[in-house]
């Protein structure tokens, strides 16, 4: 049978594009989630993605993650009673025109089949993107839902200075104040072995939660519309103290790559789906040369608009 494509974040995550300035405050760098796995994947990637930048070419199933997405996200606009799977279904092709107008490029996955491609149906991923919607539908009633929170931008500086941020599908608080995190993937729930990394990411979210709201999450919660199953983890105190210490270690890691300029490669299995192999020492091609990167000196202005030490690769 043909392998999957891991549901993986796309290299533009949202959180990339999106940052509060922390006023009189000389940042140490940022760090999302979608970025920090990346360089625990390879470094490399990280590298080609955040400080050279490389385009990479909109995949299916990326595409078909930001489409249900988005649906799932007005889905919760409409009252109670309107949230059904037929309703949902309706909302996919104002949601994909939409998308499609925001960014033309999408719609090359769908060029004319040819000798040499036989080129992707857009009817049948289309299709594919329905049944994705309704998968949801057997995981969890939206009817009987109302979110505090959806698509929702956090961020929290640590003590290091370090700022960390990224973009939380959805965030339900009981009556009580307990807080559940969400997170909808629209690929298949992963195998043990890589259920730790897709946990690292909840619980980055929940130490962001943690440090502004001062209330650990009571739930984590990992909706694979894949193939229909959850994941859900309860976090205390310990899992996000280790989370943070995490996050510092991958940070200082970074920076030594980034002051050495050693970004080494990390083959496994997920370079199959990895838009760089040409430029791989792995796959025998050679990275271009690193950005030239000027570290801004601290500003002189008197009324406290502090420069911000970017360090050699810029905030990520």
């Amino acid at each position: 049978m043909p392998r999957q494509q891991p549901a993986t974040e796309p290299a533009g995550s949202p959180a990339d594009h999106h940052g509060t300035p922390v006023d009189g405050v000389d940042v140490l760098g940022a760090l999302s989630p979608s970025r920090a796995g990346d360089f625990m994947t390879c470094p490399l990637l990280y590298r080609f993605r955040t400080v050279d930048k490389l385009p990479e070419e909109p995949s299916p199933d990326a595409v078909r993650g930001t489409l249900v997405h988005k649906v799932l996200e007005d889905l919760f606009d409409l009252p109670a009673p309107e949230r059904t799977p037929e309703q949902a279904r309706e909302m996919l092709t104002p949601a994909w025109d939409a998308l499609l107008e925001a960014e033309p490029a999408v719609a090359e996955m769908f060029a004319p089949p040819s000798e040499d491609d036989p080129g992707l149906d857009l009817g049948a991923w289309l299709t594919s993107c329905r049944q994705v919607l309704d998968r949801y539908f057997e995981l969890e009633d939206p009817r009987r839902l109302e979110p505090a929170e959806r698509e929702l931008y956090v961020e929290t500086l640590l003590e290091s200075k370090l700022l960390l941020r990224g973009f939380v599908d959805r965030i339900d608080v009981a009556p009580n104040g307990m807080i559940r995190v969400v997170d909808y993937k629209t690929g298949r729930s992963p195998g043990e072995s890589f259920e730790a990394k897709a946990l690292f990411q909840m619980k980055f979210y929940a130490l962001v939660i943690w440090r502004t709201r001062g209330v650990i999450p009571a739930m984590l919660q990992l909706v694979y519309l894949g193939n229909g199953e959850m994941l859900r983890y309860q976090p205390d105190e310990a899992d996000l103290l280790a989370t943070e210490r995490k996050v510092e270690a991958i940070w200082q890691a970074i920076r030594r790559a980034e002051l050495s300029g050693d970004w080494r490669p990390h083959r496994s299995r997920l370079c199959d789906w990895c838009s760089h192999q040409a430029l791989c020492p792995e796959f025998g091609g050679t990275p271009p040369p690193l950005p030239i990167f000027q570290i801004p000196p601290p500003a002189a202005d008197p009324a406290g608009d502090v420069g911000t030490d970017e360090g050699v690769a810029g905030r990520p």
